[in-house]
């Protein structure tokens, strides 16, 4: 492997991009958990994981490479973020395999070579038996590759879409307010209040450490988010089976990487959980956002009731986190 500007051999690989493949950071618009991120890959899901190097050959082609030294493209790629020059020259003994095509979408391209292209097929290789060449999934439209997308960017814009959600939330107190009393409107004024009241309550500092340690339970999440103390009044069905759902996992363990801890400020953790049609982002000190793949382009936020908090916590501990 080499940098652009130190050969023009077409067996070089010029490396323009690269990504972790791991229990606990993986792209996720490659599937809803590690196993299936490396299915989508042709990769057995070793816990170890792999650094995917993409970049293109002499002749232009795309490639994807899977390497075993994971710590070595993980330092590459926090030197990039740093906008530091970084040489990633993987040892050909750490590669596990040589992919045609890119899983992702890259917007550059090496300077001097031809354009981006899928490499043609190998001479004598049976069509039926080939690996199709990678391509990055279809997010033109909604379904679960831009339903993982959304809440990569609501975990990576947390602070915008929190400030977001208040002033919608101000917007519909003030409505309620300016209303006609709730006995003019079918008794629903006093619900919309309270609604958006609960919903405002991402600060409860009330729970003690033994109320934290409980088990959760499903029902009583749901009970409490569906209209009870602190909760949201009538929740979405759909947001009804993610809770359940959620709950199901701290009964028996999902998938390797279904649930993920992440860094998030004042000691609070982000988390990310994923399953069949529905992700979840949330900070452990703050409210949960739901993507749905039956609710195109929608987020749904689920408040800080009594509930949440432990249901939060309890999914952190059993999360995978970054080494």
């Amino acid at each position: 492997m080499t940098g652009t500007d130190e050969s023009t051999d077409e067996d070089a690989l010029f490396v323009l991009s690269a990504v972790l493949l791991t229990p606990a950071q993986f792209p996720s618009v490659l599937g809803d958990d590690f196993p299936e991120a490396c299915a989508a890959l042709g990769l057995e899901p070793y816990d170890r994981g792999y650094g995917l190097v993409l970049g293109q050959d002499g002749t232009g082609a795309r490639w994807t490479v899977a390497v075993d030294d994971v710590s070595l493209v993980a330092v590459a790629i926090a030197a990039w973020d740093c906008g530091m020059e970084y040489d990633l020259s993987p040892d050909e003994r750490t590669v596990v395999a040589a992919l045609p095509g890119w899983p992702l979408a890259l917007s550059v391209a090496a300077p001097g070579i031809p354009a981006p292209h899928d490499p043609d097929p190998e001479p004598g290789a049976d069509d039926d038996g080939a690996r199709p060449t990678l391509a990055p999934p279809d997010t033109t439209s909604w379904g679960a590759a831009q339903r993982r997308l959304g809440a990569d960017e609501i975990a990576l814009q947390w602070e915008a879409w929190r400030a977001q959600f208040d002033s919608e939330d101000e917007q519909r107190r003030t409505d309620a307010d300016d209303g006609p009393p709730a006995e003019d409107a079918g008794g629903d004024g006093d619900a919309d209040a309270a609604s958006a009241e609960n919903e405002r309550d991402d600060g409860d500092d009330g729970d003690t450490d033994e109320a934290a340690a409980e088990k959760p339970t499903a029902d009583a999440t749901v009970a409490a988010e569906d209209g009870g103390p602190g909760g949201l009044g009538v929740l979405h069905e759909g947001v009804r089976r993610v809770l359940k759902e959620l709950h199901g996992y701290l009964e028996a363990s999902p998938p390797l990487g279904r649930v993920r801890s992440g860094f998030a400020p004042a000691g609070a953790r982000m988390l990310r959980a994923d399953g069949p049609g529905w992700s979840l982002v949330a900070r452990t000190d703050d409210i949960a956002y739901i993507l749905l793949d039956d609710e195109p382009n929608e987020v749904l936020p689920v408040g800080r009731g009594p509930e949440l908090p432990k249901l939060l916590e309890a999914l952190d501990r059993i999360a995978v986190r970054p080494s």
